[in-house]
């Protein structure tokens, strides 16, 4: 896979804060891919501020898809985050329909919770709106909160054996996930944490420790994605994609604890961009 392509990233773009559309496009561009974007909400800042004022973006949405179709863009990779409303995943649904001459790579990063509860404000259907998201998805990246709840409405576990781990990713698979990454994995023998999946490209499963670094920056999850997007579109394989993917996450955490103020920020992604190449 050459890195001529163009990728299309779907996700919520704030005005403060280096995440979702924010912290994903510098690391896309950075890497020598054309980089598009479709916003599902405007965000006035990172949700941890707590004070905070959404848009919902679906009228937007459905009207840029019907320009873009009547122009002819058409995408190479699918990239989908956060979602705001029940409509939208039909939409996002359409747009890759209408991309199915080009075969694109769509992959699914189900945003809606972490820490074993969903995020605050988001619609009571999210949960089954990620689910068939899930379904469309070449690759999904969810955390083990966000597993846990498309699979069984609930945080079922914090930490997981082998055996479960593997129920996990076959559950996703029966969905209709043809890859499945689950970051955030705490093992129950070790206590240690992994980083958790399958990749129906090499038809393997894989297994990748790291080290938790116990600091909070909103975004690491968008982070981790679009470095994984775009390591594989440069032809590693997806377990060689997430290492490369984490490696980056924990360089930019260390280094950002120690001179980032305000953490509510997210990640200094620019400053970051060294650590990619």
């Amino acid at each position: 896979m050459d890195k001529d392509k163009d990728i299309l990233l779907i996700n919520d773009l704030p005005g403060v804060g280096k995440v979702a559309l924010s912290a994903m496009m510098p690391i896309v561009s950075s890497l020598g891919f054309r980089v598009h974007n479709l916003p599902t909400a405007i965000v006035s800042n990172t949700l941890d501020y707590g004070l905070f004022e959404i848009m919902d973006m679906t009228d937007y949405m459905e009207k840029t898809i019907d320009i873009w179709n009547k122009l002819n863009f058409k995408f190479d990779c699918i990239c989908t985050g956060f979602i705001n409303s029940d409509p939208q995943v039909e939409l996002i649904e359409k747009i890759i329909k209408d991309n199915k001459e080009k075969s694109p790579i769509v992959m699914v990063d189900p945003i809606m919770g972490d820490d074993g509860k969903l995020y605050l404000g988001l619609s009571e259907n999210v949960v089954k709106n990620m689910r068939k998201m899930c379904s469309m998805a070449d690759i999904v990246t969810p955390n083990l909160t966000e597993a846990s709840f498309i699979l069984y409405d609930e945080m079922k576990n914090t930490a997981l054996t082998k055996e479960e781990i593997k129920e996990y990713i076959d559950e996703f698979r029966k969905i209709g996930s043809k890859s499945v990454v689950i970051t955030s994995v705490q093992h129950k023998d070790d206590n240690n944490y992994y980083i958790e999946g399958y990749s129906h490209f090499e038809d393997e499963y894989f297994s990748i420790p790291y080290d938790y670094i116990n600091v909070r920056f909103p975004g690491t999850g968008d982070v981790f994605s679009a470095v994984l997007i775009t390591k594989f579109l440069k032809g590693l394989t997806l377990k060689e994609s997430c290492k490369a993917a984490s490696d980056f996450v924990r360089k930019a955490m260390e280094k950002d604890e120690k001179i980032v103020v305000d953490k509510r920020m997210g990640m200094n992604i620019e400053d970051n961009l060294q650590f990619l190449k």
